[in-house]
């Protein structure tokens, strides 16, 4: 498989790659539909200790350097005494934008587009002011509940992280997987571990800005096609920052996903814990379950996404 495009190359992959029409011209659900009823039963069959890991990150409501739109938290009602409206109980405010570099979020099939089409083809200019009136995060509503599989690339490069613009093959997806004893296999949730937020806390924020990011390269699409995953997270942004391709293509595998597959992604998610977890048990396979808000119309969601082992 060839790891060096053109951009003539990715855009005919986009192609080669495509779910269109896979399940019916009015579908919005994308992957989502590789995980059956049987495929979550299976899933449940997994959780022998009943632990649990979250996979999310604290809502930042400070900003820094990858964080310049941070979570806004107010109080309503407080304990403090001689509040106006009595201390009978508390209450609070969010406002957040669940996109960017550091919330943990859900991305939805209309998050992007190519050619002015998301999903399924369906035109762009479904998504208006009033939001999204096409594949918006809502259509996850009843949960993604699935096997998850976790591959930690640095583990089998035999490094604390990948650095910042570090690309990852899929040679090194199949190297995890025997490393790990382990196959993603259809309807799977597959989380790619770069290291990126263990990363963050030696060097800062600087070392977790846009400008570079580890992630996968373009040549793991087909990958991805083939292993018929549902959903694809990290604890990045999935595609390797600079791709070393220009607009519209300068992030093909958000294209490629999103747009061309419906594979739903999940970005920022905290892996480490989940990391150590693995390694302890040496268990990279387990139950995987996302709630996303049932936010109408919206382009994505926050998201507390936990593996139970």
């Amino acid at each position: 498989m060839s790891t060096s495009y053109t951009t003539a190359q990715i855009a005919g992959l986009m192609e080669k790659v495509s779910n269109w029409g896979r399940w019916g011209k009015d579908d919005q659900r994308g992957a989502l539909n590789f995980i059956s009823n049987e495929k979550r039963a299976a899933a449940a069959r997994l959780v022998r200790t009943g632990e649990a890991v979250s996979i999310s990150r604290p809502l930042a409501t400070r900003a820094s350097r990858d964080n310049p739109r941070p979570v806004t938290h107010l109080m309503i009602r407080s304990g403090v005494a001689g509040h106006p409206l009595g201390s009978s109980g508390a209450a609070d405010y969010f406002a957040i934008e669940p996109h960017g570099l550091a919330t943990t979020h859900l991305d939805a099939l209309c998050h992007h587009f190519w050619r002015g089409r998301m999903y399924n083809g369906f035109d762009m200019n479904e998504v208006d002011f009033q939001g999204a009136h096409k594949c918006a995060i809502d259509v996850c509503r009843e949960g993604i509940i699935s096997r998850g599989v976790l591959l930690d690339i640095p583990k089998i490069r035999g490094v604390e992280w990948i650095e910042p613009g570090g690309a990852i093959y899929p040679a090194d997806l199949e190297s995890a997987e025997r490393d790990h004893q382990v196959k993603v296999e259809e309807g799977d949730v597959l989380l790619v571990r770069t290291g990126r937020f263990k990363l963050r806390g030696v060097k800062g924020a600087r070392a977790s800005a846009a400008g570079a990011m580890p992630g996968l390269h373009a040549s793991c699409l087909e990958w991805l096609h083939g292993r018929r995953i549902a959903v694809l997270g990290s604890d990045a942004i999935s595609d390797v920052l600079p791709s070393g391709y220009e607009a519209p293509l300068g992030m093909p595998i958000h294209t490629g996903t999103l747009v061309m597959m419906g594979v739903h992604l999940i970005d920022n998610a905290e892996l480490e814990p989940l990391a150590a977890r693995c390694a302890q048990t040496r268990r990279y396979d387990f139950m995987f379950s996302l709630l996303p808000l049932i936010l109408e119309r919206g382009t994505g969601s926050p998201a507390n996404p936990v593996a139970l082992f």
